[in-house]
């Protein structure tokens, strides 16, 4: 028998219990599962930063914490956490950031605004290159960076892949460091930003790498708000330089409604919905890898404390 702490939101334990507990069985796993658990008593706890646990001292006997969430910024540099933390990498949120990514990548590469928009009456026709002429660029080639990156190589995009440390991924030209992204944004006439926060991430994309691209190159963020230079962003879409920006995360969330990322014309704001966690097959990766580690098999996507991701 394990004792698992749910540490969430109400609504979540609402949402997660049954297919915890399904899982759980499945895997041979007795469990005492719940949400009020003894600390002294918690083997493990399934946790998500909204559930108002902070500190973790009391729990004397833990093993490890799952989390719920992909991004593991708000849990990362907890001092009182010192047993592994693995974040959520899960076949639902991946595949919902593949469409997501997918789709618009499309839209900007086959000019889809101009038609949906347009009021005019003007029988004008655009006819956009084929996709081996559209460079695109992938910064961040973690999991959902990489699963993003290969859908759209599938599709014959010409796909540059960009992280801090030298990857070899197939179907993907990789480049890393600071010389490599200047060599990727150089030439990328759609950027896709899937970076965790980090302080070497934040602001990523200044004015001077945004000088960088090619005039007209067109960003989507469906990563984190801070990896762009808010001013910096605007000023290059008042300038021209970037085309049109499609932004799903923000430095504050929600979106406050005096912002001019609202009401620009060249930003379309999606509200967080690039990629939502599917209760049942997060719960199944959860209790999975959980059920993988009491057999004495190693924890699966254990945060790297140095990096924070």
């Amino acid at each position: 028998m394990i004792n698992v702490l749910f540490s969430a939101t109400p609504e979540a334990w609402t949402a997660y219990a049954e297919p915890l507990r399904t899982t759980f069985a499945q895997e041979g796993i007795e469990v005492a599962l719940g949400t009020d658990l003894a600390p002294e008593t918690v083997d493990w706890i399934i946790y998500a930063p909204n559930g108002g646990l902070h500190d973790f001292t009391p729990f004397t006997r833990l093993k490890g914490v799952q989390s719920l969430w992909a991004g593991v910024e708000q849990i990362v540099g907890n001092p009182t956490l010192t047993v592994p933390l693995a974040r959520m990498v899960d076949p639902g949120l991946t595949q919902g950031m593949v469409e997501w990514v997918v789709g618009h990548v499309l839209r900007y590469h086959l000019g889809m605004d101009a038609d949906i928009q347009r009021t005019d009456g003007e029988w004008v026709k655009h006819l956009p290159p084929l996709a081996q002429q559209r460079p695109v660029a992938m910064l961040g080639l973690g999991a959902l960076g990489t699963a993003c990156a290969q859908a759209l190589s599938a599709l014959n995009f010409d796909m540059h892949g960009w992280s801090r440390s030298a990857r070899q991924i197939d179907g993907l030209t990789c480049h890393h460091g600071d010389d490599g992204l200047d060599d990727i944004l150089s030439t990328a006439q759609i950027v896709v930003t899937l970076l965790p926060s980090t302080p070497a991430t934040e602001n990523l994309l200044n004015a001077d790498r945004l000088s960088r691209l090619p005039r007209g190159a067109m960003l989507i963020n469906p990563g984190r708000g801070p990896l762009i230079d808010d001013e910096a962003l605007i000023a290059a879409l008042d300038s021209g330089q970037i085309a049109h920006a499609t932004l799903d995360v923000f430095r504050t969330e929600p979106l406050p409604r005096d912002h001019p990322f609202w009401t620009h014309p060249k930003v379309t704001v999606t509200p967080h919905i690039a990629s939502e966690t599917r209760p049942d097959s997060a719960a199944r990766t959860a209790a999975q890898n959980i059920a993988r580690a009491q057999r004495g098999q190693p924890l699966q996507h254990v945060v790297d404390r140095k990096l924070g991701y």
